[in-house]
This record gives structure tokens, sequence and C-alpha cells, in this order.
């Protein structure tokens, strides 16, 4: 039965499911590795979601319950029946799909939550950036109040400290100190001479010049150029008055007469001179000014009592000379005022081709009778005792020196030119002394003094301090660029008080005659050059003209008694806004930072102590002041050579204005960049930027410089003849911005002294120069160490144009030297903005005018001619423009052109090449130096 019904489902084919369901079954049976096999597959398909999903809902449960629970046991799998299993199948597989979509879920939850994650950590970075800035914030505000503190208690230091001079002191007509008066007038020097009580060292050092109406002293007048040229002087001079009742001193122009003094009587003019309705007696503070053109001159006062009036000539005798109470000065050789620069003489070559040259006759005139009938009494005196003088001893010093100089004429080369007979210069003998070596009346003279090295001067006897002779003599060589050698210790020279003569000639004793040439040789060209630069300058500050003579003169007086030189002028700084501020402005938020160093916050702008060494520096500097360029005529608010106090002194009583690294201890990093340390107090600088027509540039130039530290002003000196477009927004930033209307479009204008410059520091921008914070920075503290000369960005140099061998080119290509820093951005001195306005030879800013180009060659060197130093180049920056500015006037061709002409131009002017080469730059001091971690840089990119 079981057989049949078996056989008949086999074999009947109504049910092929179950047939092959049963056929499954046993086939299965009959396999029993294959189905344990399959069975495990299907469970470990099933088990590792299940283990995954339980690990993520259930990472804490203890590992042995989770092993416990996730087991399958494999006994558990062959006790299933196939129906069983396969229910048990498609539970697993409903389980799995369950935790698949749980998965699903959990992952985007997850995913939100890492959105929300990543967007509190944003927040977080976003909140810490806000604290420490906040943080820097305060840390700046709180360094702001104690900067703040600090200059409260320094501007009370400073009004207990520096008390201001009076107002002027004037004194009255009646106002006479009780000075005893010597036995004699010869005795009169300047401390019991002299009236003090009338020039207090306030009064500015009043002067009244009697008019020549005035005064009557000759029937002849006063020679006309002598008269004139001293009449437009004394007009232009700043310490002339008009009013005699205020009257320090009082000049009276004595001499030339026209006729040389041959038609006066001594007697008369010291009587004359008694009449003066300011001469009280004994004629205190009186200055004799008996000024000599000619050689022929006569000394009319060698017999007459002056009192206690100064004399001021070119001609003295020694029993009439007294010594730091009379003046001996220049004769009046030149012109009304200046010189004529065509004539400036080349300092190159160091030794010409004469080495030493003397024109002279000695006594031409010694046996001849001249006829005494038209002279005074006076005259024949002095002819009479000049004849009786005991003349063995001077014959033979005079034999002994042309002995000697006959001797240096015979050697061969021709190094040394002499000539003794030769026709003499056309003057009276009966007013030249026996002893004197006349000038030779030759074509060739002025010819040799410029082929000569050294020219050679011999002074007469020691009964004479000087003369006419020797004051034309020394002229002319100065003027010619010959250095005087000067036989005869005894002469005085012009000014020989306060001027330093033995800078710019050789003077020795009548006895190194015989030594002369030795001497000569062993001089070097680097001396040389010193020698006739130096009396160069000599020449055209105290002697080329009568201004020169004339204010010399009254410097003389002026720096006896410690009175202060008269105050240098300064620009006026008129606005192009008649408010004095741009009508529409914007305020411009503070700039990103170019450089991620810390900057102190900016300060209020104060200005930079001025005038503090007024009356010290007459004296202290007295030497420096007359002996180096520009001379002693003018007081200037500062000078970048004022002198350093040492280390100690900042912290032990001298500490004022001073802001030491670390409070003395140094440091890196934000402790060295919030004090500027240094040698010199604290000090802020003014910005200087010149502009034409390029109004967005300007704009764009002047919000770069928002939040500057040290930065006092803005200085826009607008060259265009246009006004400023009304509808211009100027940016308004943490410091004034002070827009300047000039004259007229130069580029002179650049280096005016203006008014509103109050800081001793000035950074020349142009007004496409793009510099970084940090740049500026670094280079304001290099020039606060290097504050004589240039301290800049674009280095150039000159160049020897080695093709035609006669100059010096202007060149621009990358250079391991350089002798230049263009002003377009550079720091310097307020002092040689002074010196190139007032001071620089005129022709030289005409040429600038005249090619509106060179302003800044003309700078370097005048700042090289007055230190001899090269300029200071910072950074690595070879260039200093924005890259997407306009192009510049500097890409043209004619431009190089014109700079080559200034060169030489230049060069000629000062007779000698000023620039100095240098071949190094400066960084900060850590710069590319590995610092450890916990330190910081100066600058991190400079």
């Amino acid at each position: 039965m079981e057989y049949q019904l078996r056989k008949g489902h086999n074999g009947g084919g109504h049910h092929p499911t179950l047939r092959y369901s049963c056929d499954f079954v046993r086939w299965i049976k009959r396999n029993g590795i294959l189905m344990r096999l399959i069975m495990l597959i299907a469970i470990l398909t099933i088990s590792i979601p299940l283990v995954t999903h339980y690990y993520l809902s259930n990472a804490d449960a203890p590992a042995s319950v989770s092993r416990q629970t996730l087991q399958v046991s494999m006994e558990n799998v062959h006790a299933m029946k196939p129906q069983e299993l396969k229910v048990h199948l498609e539970e697993l597989h409903r389980i799995r799909s369950s935790v698949q979509h749980e998965l699903r879920g959990l992952e985007e939850k997850r995913k939100d939550m890492q959105n929300k994650i990543d967007q509190l950590t944003n927040l977080i970075t976003t909140k810490t950036q806000e604290t420490r800035n906040s943080q820097d914030k305060l840390d700046k505000v709180n360094f702001e109040i104690e900067q703040k503190r600090k200059n409260y208690e320094e501007v009370m230091q400073r009004a207990m400290l520096y008390i201001g001079a009076p107002k002027q002191i004037l004194p009255q007509l009646d106002d006479n100190g009780d000075v005893d008066p010597p036995q004699a007038s010869s005795k009169c020097r300047q401390h019991n001479c002299f009236d003090y009580s009338r020039c207090a060292l306030t009064s500015h050092f009043p002067v009244y010049i009697y008019a020549m109406e005035d005064v009557v002293l000759s029937k002849r007048p006063v020679d006309y150029f002598i008269r004139s040229s001293v009449a437009n002087v004394m007009t232009t001079n700043p310490h002339v008055t008009f009013d005699p009742n205020i009257a320090c001193v009082y000049l009276v122009l004595i001499g030339d007469t026209e006729d040389h003094w041959q038609g006066t009587n001594s007697v008369e003019l010291e009587a004359s001179l008694r009449k003066l309705p300011l001469w009280k007696g004994d004629g205190r503070n009186h200055v004799l000014l008996n000024l000599a053109r000619n050689v022929s001159m006569k000394n009319i006062l060698y017999s007459i009592n002056t009192d206690r009036a100064i004399v001021v000539q070119s001609s003295f005798d020694n029993s009439q000379f007294r010594p730091g109470f009379d003046i001996v000065a220049s004769m009046l050789l030149g012109k009304e005022s200046g010189y004529d620069w065509k004539e400036t003489p080349s300092h190159l070559p160091a030794k010409r081709k004469i080495l030493m040259s003397f024109e002279g006759v000695l006594s031409p005139y010694t046996n001849r009778q001249f006829d005494h009938t038209h002279v005074g009494v006076e005259d024949v005196v002095m002819s009479r005792r000049l004849k009786e003088v005991n003349r063995t001893k001077a014959n033979s010093v005079s034999d002994f020196i042309t002995e000697e100089l006959l001797k240096l004429k015979g050697i061969q080369g021709g190094e040394f030119y002499i000539e003794f007979n030769c026709p003499p210069l056309n003057a009276d003998p009966s007013t030249v002394d026996l002893s004197e070596w006349w000038i030779c009346r030759t074509k060739e003279r002025l010819s040799i003094l410029k082929q000569s090295t050294f020219v050679l001067i011999i002074a007469p006897d020691d009964h004479i301090v000087s003369s006419t002779m020797i004051q034309k003599r020394l002229f002319e060589a100065l003027k010619h660029g010959a250095i005087p050698v000067i036989l005869g210790e005894h002469v005085h020279l012009p000014f020989s008080e306060f001027i330093m003569w033995n800078k710019a000639a050789i003077i020795l004793p009548k006895a190194r005659a015989s030594e002369l040439h030795f001497y000569l040789k062993t001089i070097q060209d680097n001396d040389i050059l010193l020698f006739r630069r130096q009396g160069w300058f000599i020449w055209t500050t105290y002697l080329s003209s009568t201004s020169a003579v004339i204010n010399t003169i009254l410097a003389t007086l002026r720096t006896r008694l410690s009175i202060p030189a008269s105050i240098i002028r300064d620009e006026q700084s008129p606005s192009i806004f008649p408010s004095g501020i741009p009508p529409k402005q914007k305020q411009v938020q503070s700039m990103m930072p170019e450089s991620d160093d810390f900057f102190p916050p900016p300060e209020l702008p104060y200005p930079s102590l001025k005038y503090l060494r007024n009356f010290t520096y007459s004296t202290i500097n007295r030497d420096t002041s007359w002996n180096n360029v520009p001379g002693p005529f003018n007081l200037f608010p500062n000078t970048p050579f004022d002198p350093l106090l040492p280390s100690d002194a900042k912290f032990i009583g001298s500490g004022l204005g001073f802001r030491p690294i670390g409070k003395g201890s140094g440091g890196t990093g934000r402790e060295f960049q919030e004090a500027l340390g240094g040698n010199v107090p604290g000090e802020q600088f003014t910005i200087i930027m010149l502009t034409y027509e390029r109004e967005v540039l300007l704009m764009t130039s002047l919000e770069r410089l928002m939040g500057l530290p040290y930065l006092n002003k803005v200085i826009v000196v607008w060259n265009s003849p246009k006004p400023a477009a009304p509808d211009i927004i100027w940016p308004e930033i943490h410091v004034p911005i002070k827009v300047v209307r000039t004259k007229r479009n130069s580029l002179n204008n650049r280096f005016l002294p203006y008014d509103e410059i109050e800081t001793e520091a000035i950074l020349s921008l142009d007004d496409d120069a793009h510099l970084r914070h940090d740049e500026i920075l670094f280079g304001f503290r290099v020039w606060r160490e290097n504050r004589e000369q240039i301290v800049g960005f674009p280095g150039r140099y000159h160049a020897w144009d080695v093709n035609q061998n006669n100059g010096f080119l202007y060149n621009s290509n990358y250079s391991c030297e350089l002798s230049m820093v263009l002003t377009g951005a550079a720091f310097f001195h307020k002092y040689y903005a002074y010196l190139y306005s007032n001071i620089m030879p005129q022709v030289i800013r005409d040429k600038v005018d005249e090619y509106m180009n060179c302003e800044d060659i003309a700078m370097n060197f005048l700042v090289s001619h007055v230190t001899r130093k090269p300029p200071v180049k910072v950074t690595s920056r070879w260039t200093f423009r924005c890259p997407s500015c306009p192009e510049a006037l500097s890409k043209d061709d004619w431009h190089f052109k014109e700079r080559h002409k200034c060169m030489q131009f230049f060069t000629r002017i000062y007779g000698y090449m000023p620039l100095l080469y240098t071949q190094f730059r400066v960084d900060s001091v850590l710069f590319k130096t590995r610092v450890p971690h916990d330190k910081q840089k100066c600058f991190k990119f400079v």
C-alpha cells in the first residue's frame, strides 16, 4: 500500500512540487555535510548584521552576555526539521531587513549629529578667535592706558624740567653795565670792555647800523661797492634793528674810502668817531667796520684811540691788535652775495700738475724814495718806524726762505713753480710793510693756482698780525682749490677765533722752509682732498661775498656772547581746503594686517621736543657748527647729531620718554613690539606724500596707512595747479591728513620744511608706494639708530661710465653695491629738509625744476656731502610700487638720460662725487635665525 502510494505519487505526475520537495529533502538527508555547510552560511549571513546591531545598541553590555546571547548552537541546527529550518531562515531574513532599516536610520542620525558637531566646533573656533581678539583688544587697551599714564607723567615732568625761554629781553638806551674800563684801550678784552647788560641771552642779538648820512668820517665817501653791498646785506639780515634803544651792538662802516684814506687825517677821524650820537664817551659795544677791497687800503686806525670799540679789519699791527676783542676779517673781494657756480674748482685729481707754486717779490720798493706829503703825520711815523727796525734778522730769514725755494725750483720734473722775478701788484708802497712779499701782476698767476696742489704764502715779520696781501693770497688760493701752505705761525687768518684753519691750510714756522719738499710729499690723496674740501667750504661760507663776510662778523660777535643764532624759517603749509579739512570723508575700518606680527595700538599724535639745546649748542658744538656744513648762521629745532645718553642713564635719573624693551630686560615678539627701545626717547614720524592728479591711487595709499603705529601725521603735497575735485571722498584715519597747496608744480616741494611737520623723522612716500606696516615700522626703528643718514627701501648706485670714461651714470640694476636710496620710500631727518631748501646751491634746485626729475638724487648728494656716509638700505625690497599701479615715468628711457645728466651736473657743482658705496643691507636681528618654540622673532618677514 505504501509502495503503491509512493509509486502512484511518483508516477502520477499530478503533484510535481511535492515530488520535487521530497526529492530535495531526501537529497539533503543523503548529503548531510553539505546541508550543514549551507545552514552555517545562512546563519552567518543573518547573524553578522545582528551582531553589528547589537554592538551599536548595546555597546556597554558585558562581553560575556553578548557572547552568550549571540552564540548559535550547531546542535540546534541539526535538530531542526526542514520546515522549521525554513521558518527560522525566514525569521532571520525579516530580522535582517529590520536591522538594515534601523541601521539606515541610525546612519542618518549619525550624520545629523556629525553636522551639529561640526557646527558647534566651528562656533567654538569662532568664539575662541573672538575671545582671543577681545583679549588682544583688552591687552591693547591696557597697554594704551599704561602708555597714556606714562605720557601724562612725562608731560608733568617736562613741565617742571624744561622751563621755556623767557620772552625777548631788550635793553633800554640808558642801560649800561658798570664795567670798569682798562687804563688804556690797547688793554681792552671782551670781559673788561664789552657791556653785556645790553645783550641778554634771549635778546636775539639786535644790531643797529649807523646810516651813512649820519657818519661823516672822511672827506671822500666810502667805496661805492662797499657802501652799497653792505647796505643791501644789512637790510636782509635777521639781527638788524632800526631802533638804537634796543640794540646790543652798533655798527659803524668806516671804509675803505675811494681814495683809500689818503686824504684823511687820523686826528680828524678820531674826533669824528667821538661825535657819534651813541658813542657815549667810550664807544662801548661799537663795532668799527674798516673793510678793505684793495690791497692799498691804509691801516687808518693804527694810531687812533678807538676806546672800547671793537675794530674789524683785514690788516693789523701786533701793537694794535687786541686778541679776543678785535676781529681779523676777510677783504671784500667777491660779489655782493653768492658766487658763480661755474667757477667751482674740481677737487680731482687730488695731486695736480704742480705740487707747490709761489709767485712773489720781496719789498720791491725798499730803496725807492716816495713822497709823504699827501699823507698824514701818522703815516710818516709808521713808515719811519719800519725803516728804523733792525732788518738784520728779518733779512736773514727772508734770504733763508729764498734760498730754499730756489733749491725747490731746481728740482727736475716741474713739481715746483717758483717765481721771484715778476712785476708786483699795483699798490701804494706806503700801505705795505717792508717785510711783505708782494703778489705778482701776471696773467698766468690764476692759471698757475688752478694747476697747483699747494700754494705757498709767506707771512711778513711777526710785528704784522694780518695784512691785505695775505688776505688776497688766501682768498685766491681757496677759490681755485689750491691748499695754502703758510710759513709763519704768528699770522692771524680771517675769523680764526672760531674757524679751525688747520683743517684747510698747512701752517708751519718759517724754519720749516727747508723741509717743505719732504713734508708735502708725505701727504696722501685722502688728506689732500680733505684739505681742499674744507677750504672750499670756508671760502663759500665765510669769504666769498660781502654777504658772507658781514654775516660771519656778526656770527663771531654773537658766538662770543653765547647768544643763539636766528631760528631757521619753516615753510608755511596752506591747505587746499578753505576750512582746512576735506569736505567729504569716510571712516576707514582697520586694515587687515599684512603680517601676523603684533603691533601696538596707535598713540595719540605728539610732537618731537625742539629747541632744547639753544644755549649749549653754541658752546658745546661751537667748533662743530663753525667748521661743518651749514655753518653757525641758523638755529635748528633739532639736528641728527645731538648727543646720546649712555644706556644706564635711562634707568638712573634720565629716563624721561624712554621705552626700553621689556622694561630693560629685553625680549622678542610681543615684548619687542610693545616698546621702541633704542638709544633715544620715544618719538613718532610724519609721512610726506607727493601727488599729482592721481586721486584714486592717492586714496588707496592713504587708506592703507590706517592703524599704523607711531604715525604722527600725513602731509599730502598737492603738486597740481588744479584744486581737488569736490566729489573726492577722503579717508578718515587715526591721524590727521593735511593737504598742502603748493605755489607751483615742483618736485622740490617734497623736501620743503613745512611747519606742519612736528617730528624729527620724515617718511617720504610716493603716492604709488606699497609698503607693509611691518616694513615701515622696521625702517623707522633702523632710522632711529642712524638718524644722520637716509634709511629706505629701493637702492640705486652711481656707476662709472666705462665707455666714455668721463663721469658717473645713474644705475638701477641689481647690484651688490649701492650708494643711493630713493626718497620715494625713505626716512630722513627734517634737518635735511632745511638744508635742501635753504643751504644747498640754488642751481641744483633749478636743475630739478628744469628736468622735473632728480630730486631724490639731489637729496642723496646732499646728505652724503654733509655726513660723508652712504645711505642705509633696509629689507630685501628693490622696488616698492604696487603691481597694479599705472606705469611710472621711471620706465621711460628719457627719464634715465636725464638722471645721467643730473649725476654729472651735481658732481660739477660740488666739485667732487659725494656719494659713497655700501655693500650691506639691514634686516631685523633674528631674521632667518632659528629660535626656540617658546620664543618669537622681532619681525616675521623682515
